[in-house]
């Protein structure tokens, strides 16, 4: 009797896998500290879109409030302010109690027709408002007057917006707001991270390690234009949505690279805070400091047309102004490349600065 014996084949050993470079190490490892940190992911993500879904809402009818005006009797020039639409009205009996309102606070002005005589009074404490009331009173009434003429009037106006009609509020927001968001991500992830690391004394064992300096730096860049990418897609594609209605014009990819530059920049900014401060709530503060002002400062959540002109001159030194500024461009107006030139020189030069002074400063140990 003759016993086979069968063997199974002998199992192929796996390939190893190749070592990780200290770049893709180093990577790997902020990035999962980014991803494991809640309160991180709050204030990079879910606060900057609270914003954006409040402010989306509220002004997602596309409204603007009317200012009030009293008005007491009738005539043509209180017919045709009631057809302007520009104001909201408020009938009164008599001028002695729209007087009272107004003295009160409860109306910036009101307006009186009594045959052919139209009186005007106005709360000086608000300044705004009844400059607003004057101008379009004061228009009606030149209006009324050409008309009881029976003449053609010598000039006319044409008036019209240069946007498209269909621009809503929610399209100069979602890059205002996504500009401050990336701010906050590079500066504060660039700054705890490095004092973290100083104070944990992992800056000083990496330093020891044959771990090249540009090594470190970049790997945690490499973090802070990721999570400005997934920050852009995820604000991006909530403003999209029916209920905020954002419509992208133009040749909106190109606020990618910009948005890039961006982070570059308030990186470089991150790197000078984590290279002065020594603990973790000191950058934290002083990262508040610097982005929170200078993102109401850059017109961010508001227009700062109306601010004075000293003060729009100094928002042309901020990074973010610059950002602002040339999202808005591509994404909103309809721009093309070279509305960029100028927005991504200054964030460059800005990079440049910041980076060369924070490398001269940056310490590997306290």
């Amino acid at each position: 009797m003759t016993i086979t014996e069968t063997r199974n084949p002998p199992r192929r050993a796996a390939p190893a896998r190749p070592p990780a470079t200290p770049f893709r190490a180093l990577s790997g490892a902020m990035f999962k500290g980014f991803v494991r940190d809640k309160a991180t992911l709050f204030f990079t993500f879910l606060m900057p879109l609270m914003f954006l879904t409040i402010f989306g809402l509220i002004f997602s009818g596309g409204e603007t409030s009317r200012t009030e005006l009293g008005v007491v009797g009738q005539g043509p020039v209180i017919t045709a302010l009631e057809d302007s639409g520009a104001l909201e009205l408020t009938r009164l009996d008599d001028a002695g109690a729209a007087q009272e309102q107004v003295r009160s606070g409860e109306l910036p002005a009101y307006v009186e027709q009594r045959g052919d005589t139209i009186t005007l009074r106005f709360a000086a404490s608000d300044q705004n408002r009844a400059g607003a009331v004057r101008a379009i009173v004061d228009g009606v009434v030149n209006r009324a007057n050409i008309a009881a003429t029976g003449q053609p009037p010598t000039f006319t106006l044409d008036a019209a917006q240069v946007e498209d009609s269909s621009l809503q509020p929610i399209q100069y927001m979602v890059p205002g707001i996504l500009s401050w968001a990336v701010s906050i991500a590079a500066v504060f992830g660039a700054a705890l991270t490095f004092v973290s690391w100083r104070r944990k004394q992992v800056l000083r064992r990496l330093w020891l390690a044959p771990v090249r300096p540009h090594t470190v730096l970049s790997s945690r860049l490499l973090v802070s234009l990721g999570v400005a990418l997934l920050q852009f897609a995820v604000f991006v594609g909530i403003g999209v949505l029916p209920i905020f209605g954002l419509r992208l014009t133009g040749q909106w990819w190109l606020a990618i690279p910009l948005l890039l530059l961006g982070t570059l920049a308030f990186f470089s900014i991150g790197m000078l805070v984590g290279a002065f401060c020594k603990t973790e709530e000191a950058a934290s503060g002083v990262a508040n400091l610097i982005t929170l002002p200078m993102a109401f400062l850059s017109g961010t959540f508001f227009p700062i047309d109306a601010a004075p002109a000293w003060l729009r001159t100094v928002s042309q030194a901020f990074p973010m102004r610059h950002l602002t500024d040339g999202m808005l461009d591509v994404m909103v107006r309809g721009q093309g490349a070279s509305a960029l030139l100028v927005p991504a020189l200054v964030l460059v030069a800005f990079t440049a600065v910041a980076g060369l002074v924070a490398g001269k400063v940056f310490r590997w140990e306290e």
